[in-house]
């Protein structure tokens, strides 16, 4: 064999083995995330599963004498504050 059979065929096993890699590097790696705002389609997606997983909290009520204790308390913190 001569030299320069010898050097083409390193070069066409060298180019497989690029070639391999490559292929190789491109399924082990994880496609990138993507930056920024998502599409509205994927969020309307996204919302619709998220509010079908978890049900509806009952809304809690504050009755008219509680809010009349909270007011109560809060004038009464004003005015020891003022006074001091």
């Amino acid at each position: 064999m001569s030299i320069a059979t010898l050097i083409s065929s390193i070069d066409a096993e060298i180019a497989k083995l690029h070639q391999a890699r490559a292929l190789l590097a491109g399924a082990a790696s994880p496609a990138p995330k993507k930056r920024g705002r998502p599409a509205k389609a994927a969020k309307a997606a996204g919302a619709v599963n998220a509010i079908a997983a978890k049900p509806a909290k009952k809304k809690r009520k504050l009755s008219l004498e509680g809010r009349a204790r909270i007011a109560a308390a809060a004038k009464a913190r004003w005015a020891a504050k003022k006074a001091k």
